[in-house]
C-alpha cells in the first residue's frame, strides 16, 4: 500500500480560542500505528475527522482510512471505504463509505419481511443508495426475481430476468448493477426439487425500474456461481459442473478463461475444478470450490492451488478481517484464515454448526451465518465464536441457512432459507453512504455528536444516522490509533491532511477544508 499521511504533528484547531487542539497528520509511506498513550482520548465527547483520500487500485479492495477499535472490549470507531466481495455468490458492497462507533452495544435482529414468494434470497447487494435482493422462487409458475428494499417489511418487485427459478448473484460494476441467473437444485438444501426446469447462466444489467439488459449467456452454464470486479473487469463463474470461469468483454460477449486445476479428493488425479465464490484480495482474485475443500487464486492469467482447508469438502465464502483473508467451510462449520499458499489457520468452529455461509466485518465485528440452524455468530478472537441470534425457526426441515449478507444504511442484512425472510441488525451505530466512491482525490469528513453521525464527501453532506443517544458511550481504550488500516484491513490507497478534531466541525468548516486541494 502506498499511504501518504506523514510526519506526526499537533496543530491548533480551526478555532483555537473555542476548542481544544486538533490532531493533524500529514505524510507517511506505510500504515501508521500510534500507541494509545499518544493518541487522542475521545471518551464520551464529540469529534470530527477530516481527510483527503484516493483509492484507485483495481486488484485490491479498500479498507480503513482511520480507526481506533478495541476488539476485546468492542469499543472505538472506524472510518472505512468498504468492499464486501465474495459473500457467497455476491459482491455485496463496493467502495461504500462507512463511519461507525461502538461501546459493546449489540442490537437484536429485526424481521425485514419476505421478498415475493422467496424460498430465500440467493443474492444481496447494496447499490447507489438501495439494497437489492435476488431470490430463489422455486414453486410451479414462479421464477427468481430482483427486489429493492423499501424499509420495514416492504420490497418492490423489479421483475423477472430469464424465467429460471433463481437470481443467484449480484454485483456493482462500472456504475451499474449486474445480476446472474440460475436453476438452483433445491434438493441440495434437502427440500423438494423445483418444478421449474428452465436453465439460467445468463448475466443482466439493471436499466432502471423493471427493465434489464441481457449481457449474454455464460457458455455451458446453467447457474451463475459468483460475480466480482477484478483489474477493472467483470468476472463470473459456474455454480454447477462443468467448471467454468469467464470474463465479460462487453455487450453479450464472454471469454472462457482457464479452469482452476486441483486434485480429485478420492484419487488425487489433477483435473478442472469449479470456482464458486469470487473475491479480490492483495492483488489476486480468489475462489472457493465445491470440488474439494480448497481455495484457488488467479493472477489475471493462471490459477494457483492455495491448498486444502482441514478435512472439508467445500469452501463457501470470503471476507477480509484485519487484512487477512477468511474462508467459510463445509462440513466442519469452521472458518480458516489464509497465511500463505498451502498454509491455513483454523480460527474455530461456530457452535455445533456444520456449514459457514455468508460472513463479513460489520462495524469492527467479524460475523458469520450458519447451517443447519441459520444462526449468526460473532468472532471473539483466539478461535472462539459467540452466538448472536438464530434467524430461522422453520419446523420439520433438515437444513436452515443464514445464506448471504450485505451492509446497507448502517446495518448488516442476512437472508435465510427456507423461510425466505431477510433480517437486519447493527452492532453499535454506523452511518453509511451506499454509493460507489469514484476514482480520484476526494475530501471526506465524519462527525460524531451525542445524537448523530454524519458523513460529508467533497464538502457536501451525504448521509446521517440519527435516533440514538451515545452521550454515555465511552470510545476510549488501550487500542492504538491506526492510520490507513484497521479491522477491515489496509486502505490500499493514499491519504493526506488527516485531522481529528475534539468537537463537531460545522458545515462551513467542512466546506472550507474541502475547497483546499491537497498538496502534491
Amino acid at each position: 500500500m502506498k499511504l501518504h499521511i506523514s510526519c506526526l504533528a499537533v496543530l491548533l484547531s480551526l478555532n483555537a480560542a473555542a476548542a481544544p487542539a486538533a490532531h493533524t497528520w500529514a505524510r507517511v509511506e506505510q500504515p501508521l500505528v500510534i500507541l494509545a498513550d499518544r493518541a487522542p482520548k475521545l471518551g464520551t465527547g464529540d469529534f470530527s475527522i477530516s481527510v483527503w483520500a484516493k483509492a484507485d487500485v483495481t486488484d485490491r479492495v479498500t479498507g480503513d482510512l482511520v480507526s481506533q477499535y478495541d476488539a476485546q472490549k468492542r469499543r472505538g470507531f472506524q472510518l472505512t471505504l468498504k468492499c464486501n466481495p465474495g459473500n457467497t455468490s455476491n459482491q455485496a458492497n463496493w467502495r461504500h463509505l462507512q463511519f461507525g462507533i461502538d461501546d459493546d452495544k449489540p442490537g437484536a435482529w429485526r424481521d425485514c419481511g419476505r421478498p415475493g414468494k422467496a424460498l430465500f434470497a440467493f443474492a444481496l447487494a447494496a447499490h447507489e443508495g438501495a439494497l437489492y435482493a435476488g431470490t430463489c422462487e422455486p414453486d410451479a409458475g414462479e421464477s427468481g426475481r430482483v427486489y429493492r428494499y423499501d424499509g420495514g417489511e416492504r420490497w418492490t418487485d423489479l421483475g423477472t430476468l430469464d424465467g429460471c427459478n433463481s437470481v443467484t448473484a449480484l454485483a456493482t460494476h462500472g456504475g451499474a448493477l449486474y445480476a446472474g441467473t440460475g436453476k438452483y437444485r433445491v434438493a441440495g438444501s434437502s427440500l423438494p426439487e423445483s418444478p421449474n426446469t428452465k436453465l439460467g447462466g445468463r448475466i443482466f444489467r439493471h436499466e432502471g425500474g423493471a427493465k434489464w439488459a441481457d449481457c449474454g449467456q455464460l457458455p455451458d452454464t446453467e447457474a451463475v456461481g459468483g460475480l466480482v470486479t477484478f483489474q477493472g473487469r467483470l468476472f463470473a463463474s459456474s455454480l454447477y459442473k462443468p467448471a467454468g470461469f469467464f470474463r465479460h468483454e462487453g455487450g453479450t460477449r464472454w471469454t472462457r478463461l482457464p479452469d482452476a486445476i486441483g486434485p480429485d479428493p478420492k484419487t488425487g488425479e489433477l483435473g478442472p475444478k469449479r470456482v464458486e465464490s469470487l473475491t479480490v484480495h492483495d492483488g489476486f482474485l480468489y475462489a472457493t470450490s465445491y470440488d474439494g475443500g480448497r481455495v484457488y487464486r488467479f493472477d489475471g492469467k493462471a490459477w494457483t492451488d492455495c491448498g486444502q482447508l482441514g478435512d472439508n469438502t467445500q469452501t463457501y465464502a470470503f471476507t477480509s478481517y484485519e487484512g487477512k483473508l477468511q474462508v467459510a467451510t463445509w462440513p466442519s462449520g469452521r472458518v480458516f484464515r489464509f497465511e500463505d499458499v498451502g498454509r491455513w489457520t483454523d480460527t474455530g468452529r461456530l457452535g455445533e454448526e456444520l456449514e459457514v455461509m455468508g460472513m463479513l466485518v460489520h462495524n469492527g465485528r467479524f460475523i458469520a451465518g450458519t447451517l443447519p440452524l441459520a444462526q449468526t455468530y460473532a468472532y471473539d478472537g483466539g478461535g472462539k465464536w459467540s452466538l448472536w441470534q438464530r434467524l430461522d425457526h422453520t419446523p420439520d426441515v433438515k437444513y436452515r441457512r443464514a445464506w448471504t449478507m450485505a451492509e446497507h444504511a448502517g446495518e448488516v442484512f442476512c437472508s435465510t432459507l427456507p423461510s425466505g425472510k431477510i433480517w437486519a441488525a447493527r452492532h453499535g451505530r454506523q452511518v453509511a453512504w451506499d454509493h460507489t466512491l469514484p476514482a480520484g482525490w476526494h475530501h471526506i469528513a465524519a462527525v460524531k455528536t451525542a445524537t448523530r453521525l454524519t458523513l460529508h464527501v467533497d464538502g457536501k453532506p451525504v448521509a446521517e444516522s440519527t435516533g440514538f443517544t451515545a452521550a454515555t458511550w465511552n470510545l476510549s481504550s488501550e487500542a492504538p490509533l491506526r492510520l490507513g488500516t484497521g479491522m477491515n484491513g489496509p486502505f490500499n490507497g493514499q491519504l493526506r491532511d488527516l485531522q481529528i478534531h475534539p468537537r463537531p466541525l460545522s458545515a462551513a468548516e467542512i466546506q472550507n477544508l474541502a475547497a483546499k486541494q491537497p498538496a502534491p
